[in-house]
């Protein structure tokens, strides 16, 4: 053997495992049911690394202030999370229940007119916050498991049944 043919039969060894392609990942899908229209999505919204710009579009729409008919493109990250929360919990095909996902300026300014807990600048004016539950868990373990990811805002809501999660700075709160 001479000492090339040597060096590169040792480094194709040593690459090898490096070079190899990373198992794939499950596509990642989502299961809602908004209480205030009744409508229910399943969707696949992101394969790999790329998001999937109809299922966006779809859920986008599905999101939208149902009061007004106004949409907000959502922020994907949220998505993600809603996707991890519900992986983490055990149960990936798990149907969220949507209790307030986009508001329009004029909704959220109606709502704070109605109620203290409704933030001036909230999050859903913005597209990165939902309120949400499912019907057959605790909204305390949809608590414990977004905390754990640390990836945002965290709202627990025990009187009224629902857990806000939202894309921005990692906070909690309990009302």
């Amino acid at each position: 053997m001479n000492r090339r043919y040597f060096l590169g039969l040792s480094l194709s060894t040593i690459a090898a495992p490096v070079l190899a392609k990373r198992p794939a990942e499950r596509p990642r899908a989502l299961s809602l049911h908004h209480m205030h229209t009744d409508e229910k999505i399943s969707v696949v919204y992101r394969e790999g690394d790329h998001y999937k710009r109809s299922a966006l579009q779809q859920l986008n729409y599905f999101l939208r202030d149902f009061r007004t008919g106004d949409t907000m493109p959502m922020d994907p990250q949220l998505f993600d999370l809603l996707h991890d929360v519900k992986t983490s919990l055990g149960d990936p095909d798990a149907r969220y229940e949507i209790l307030s996902a986009y508001r329009s300026p004029q909704t959220n300014a109606m709502l704070r007119a109605e109620s203290h807990g409704v933030a001036r600048n909230s999050m859903h004016l913005y597209g990165q916050a939902l309120d949400i539950r499912f019907p057959d868990l605790g909204i305390n373990h949809i608590r414990d498991a977004a905390l754990s990811l640390a990836r945002g805002g965290v709202g627990y809501y025990p009187s009224s049944n629902f857990v806000h999660v939202d894309t921005g700075n990692v906070r909690t709160w309990h009302a």
